[in-house]
This record gives structure tokens, sequence and C-alpha cells, in this order.
């Protein structure tokens, strides 16, 4: 068997693989999860765009999970007179105003989206804009003026996004925008629903609740990028509250600073892993492909140390929505994550050694990974009706591949971001456990993941087809697994 890679990877659609064949070949390079970005693009494009990657994925018999990503409340500034960018001098005043006529600006003032601006600051407070590239330090609030000086000059131009170092900017969530775009994702049979700039759990249960009414079970992702997101406490109720997290490091680093940034990282990657949850790490990892045939050395020490880390999956943005070789940019993405998965690092895990385990299929789960960590294993095959078991499975750091087997064409899509697990559509009426042994392991000969001489791991419940109901953990060689299901068969 050869080697495969353990790491998602999650890919954004735009125009660069609008083309049907361009697509094909960023999905066949290794893409596990598309990402659909509400930030750009009309309702008929995203539509236009899902399936598509429908159609491909059956074609490649491969499960592609789609992510919709809500905008949020990108707070930004208004537009220039005539379009034109405008030069932001050191020490200039330049001034926020949100009544501020929306086309008329120039360099001493410009218009904003977010009315409540003034609100949320007071003097001595500093505003980055565009990406962090400006910084403005307030002076005074008059009315609905923000009067600044300008620390860190540039080149400014329309529509740029407007944060507050340290946090602190209080728009909601999810915007009337963003309830819309939920309902499209919805049509969409998304998979995934991504959720940016949350404060709190309100906010992911705020958005669980239009998706339940909407008739959706979309797994929610949180996307950790406001300051405020990370006192402790609040850190900890947003992460129990979503399915995955997100490491959006753009407008996290803008609000927090870039040097906190990589501990920051970090421990986001750890504290998920540790509370059962998926982490998606995200923003400029191979920014130079946009333009560029090949990553720069800085970019594969970036995703190699996530990866090391244990991040779930590493995300291309602009890399292939909008670059000019969204394939090459998948591939050197697929290259780093298997060079760095050989690390012992990668391999190695310590989660929940010293913890009571509260469920059977918890701790069936946990006890495979242990014996397949002690034990030369080939694979792991879990039956399962929800993927909670091979999410527990997939927490413990190993280089075994964990492969899910389920009817479920839903659960295999969401199991598509889990580290390490593969899934695999097996639909079989066997209550005989000897004879669905046989059935699984057959299944791992026809996909030439196994041997007949290898030593698979195997778990499912007595009663199969019940959600929650793993209590069985087998270890076998493929070869008995056969010879004891013929004889049981002939007798």
């Amino acid at each position: 068997m050869t080697s495969i890679r353990r790491t998602k990877i999650l890919a954004t659609l735009g125009p660069s693989t609008d083309d049907p064949e361009v697509l094909r070949s960023v999905l066949a390079a290794g893409v596990d999860t598309v990402r659909l970005n509400f930030s750009h693009g009309t309702k008929e494009e995203h539509r236009a765009r899902a399936e598509l990657v429908r159609g491909i994925a059956r074609d490649l018999e491969r499960h592609i999970a789609i992510l919709a990503d809500l905008q949020g409340p990108k707070i930004r500034i208004a537009r220039f007179r005539d379009n034109r960018k405008v030069l932001l001098e050191e020490n200039a005043r330049f001034d926020i105003d949100p009544s501020f006529p929306a086309d008329d600006g120039d360099e001493h003032q410009v218009g904003c989206s977010y009315q409540a601006l003034p609100v949320d600051v007071v003097a001595g407070d500093h505003l980055l804009l565009n990406d962090g590239l400006i910084e403005l330090r307030v002076e005074a609030v008059e009315g609905t003026r923000v009067c600044c000086t300008v620390v860190i000059g540039g080149e400014l131009s329309n529509h740029k996004g407007i944060n507050k170092k340290g946090g602190g900017l209080s728009a909601a969530a999810l915007t009337d925008k963003d309830k819309e775009d939920l309902l499209t994702a919805v049509e969409l049979g998304a998979d995934f629903l991504a959720i940016s700039f949350p404060r709190s759990a309100d906010d992911i249960r705020e958005a669980r609740r239009l998706l339940k009414q909407a008739g959706s079970d979309a797994a929610i992702v949180a996307k950790i990028e406001r300051a405020e997101a990370l006192n402790k406490g609040v850190i900890e109720e947003i992460i129990d509250a979503s399915e995955a997290i997100m490491v959006a490091r753009g407008d996290l680093g803008v609000e927090i600073g870039d040097a906190q940034l990589p501990w920051v990282q970090k421990d986001l990657i750890k504290m998920a892993r540790a509370r059962n949850r998926i982490v998606i790490t995200a923003t400029q990892m191979m920014e130079s492909m946009i333009y560029n045939p090949q990553p720069t050395r800085a970019e594969v020490f970036d995703v190699a140390n996530a990866v090391i880390d244990g991040t779930d999956a590493v995300m291309l943005s602009a890399e292939t929505a909008s670059g000019k070789f969204p394939d090459r940019a998948v591939a050197a993405m697929h290259r780093v994550c298997l060079e760095a998965e050989k690390h012992p690092r990668a391999r190695e895990s310590d989660h929940r050694m010293d913890e009571r385990f509260e469920r059977i299929d918890e701790a069936i789960a946990m006890s495979a990974m242990y014996i397949a960590n002690h034990l030369k294993v080939r694979a792991i095959g879990a039956l399962t009706e929800t993927g909670s078991t091979p999410l527990w499975m997939s927490r413990i750091s190993s280089g075994i591949p964990i492969f899910a087997l389920t009817p479920h064409e839903k659960i295999c899509r969401k199991l598509t971001l889990y580290r390490g697990v593969y899934p695999i559509t097996f639909r079989h009426q066997i209550s005989d456990h000897a004879v669905l042994n046989k059935a699984i392991v057959e299944e791992f000969l026809k996909r030439r993941l196994v041997k007949l001489e290898d030593l698979v791991i195997l778990t499912k419940g007595d009663l199969t087809g019940v959600k929650g109901g793993t209590n069985a953990l087998k270890i076998s060689r493929v070869n008995d697994v056969l010879t004891v299901a013929s004889g049981a068969v002939s007798s």
C-alpha cells in the first residue's frame, strides 16, 4: 500500500477553477474539501461550482465535501472619489465617518460601512486598515467622525477592511447577508458552514438554530479571527459549540499582532484536538503561488509546522481561487504534508492517556489506536453510523490509516476533514460478525489497501446500524479473517 496523506487539503473555488478541466485537475491533485467563499461571487456562481464539484467527484469516485464560508461583519471603508487610490502620509490627519458620502473619499477622509464605529472606539485606540498595512491612531470622536492620525502610511483603495487593534468592535457575527447566504448554502447541500468573526458560543448556537430551521445538519466551523474570542472561557465555549474551528490567521493576526500568532495557532490546534474537534489552519499558506509555480521555503516550513502540530487540514485561498497555478498549489501542499507526516512528532500522542472514558464507543476508539500504535498494524476499519468513532480515533497521532465504513454519503463527506480518516461507502445487511469481518477485509483487498498477511483492527457494534453502538474490537490477520468466515459459512 502506497503512503496516504493524513492531513486534509481544503481548496477555495473561484474564477481560476471555473473551467471544468482545471477543476478536475485541482481535485485530482488531492483536494478533500472545497470552500465556497461567500465574500465573493453570486448565488448562481456558487451553485454552478457546487454542482460541478459533485459531478467531478462522482466521476473520480471520490468523497469531496463542500464548505460554505459566510462573509460575516467585514468592516470596510467606503469608496474614494473617481475610484482612485490615495496615499496616506505618516503623521497626517485622516478621518473615517460613517455619515460621509460613500463615494467621495480623499486623502483626508473617507466613509465607512459600519455605523457603530464612532461608538466602539475612543481616543488612543488604533485602527488597522488593509490587513494591517496601514495604522491609524484615534485622536478624538466628534459625533459620527472618528478623527485619526496616520501612524503607518501607504496606498489605500476602495473597500479595504478595518480592524481595531486588540479587538473590540461590536458587530454581530451573522449579518442579514449571512442569513440569506446560509439559506443558499443549505440549498446547495453544503456539508460544512463556516461562521466568520464569532465573538462567543452564542453566535455558533444562533447559526445552528438557523441551520436546523432550514432543515440542514451541516457541521459548523467557527473561524477564530477576533481577539476577544481568545479570552479564557470564551474560546473553550466556542470550540465546544462547534464541530470544527479554523485558525483564520488574516484578521486574527491583524487584531492580536503577527508576533503572537504562531503560539496562538499552536495553542488552538492543541485545544481543538483535546476537545475532540476538527481544526483547519488557513490564510496565506502558499500565498506566493498565486503568481509563482513553486512555494517559498518559508511557506513550506509554515505548512509543515502546522502538520507536525496536528492540524486536521490546511487551506488554500487565493492560491486556487484566483491564482495562476491552482493544481500546482494543491500538488505542492500535498507533497509538503506527506513529508512532514514522516516526522516522529507527527506520529506520537498522549491524548487522554490519564482520563476516564464516559462512553463505551469512545473507549473502543482509544483502545484501537493504542493497540495500533504498539503493534505492526496495517489498517483500522471502523464501521460507523455517525462518524464519532473515527473522529475519536483521529485525535490520536498515528501513522496507521483509519478507514471509516458507512452507508451514509453525508457522513462520508463530513469525514473528509478528519485527519488520517478515509471514508468508504459500505452498505451491508449482515448480522453474522464473522461474515461481516470478511466483507470488510474483502473491501480492503479490492481497493489494494492491505495484503493477506497484514494485521488489521476492526471496530463495530453488536447491533449494526445503531448510533453510538460501537462496542467490539477485533485484531486479526487478513487471511485469518477470511479463513474463520469460510469456516463459519461451511458449518
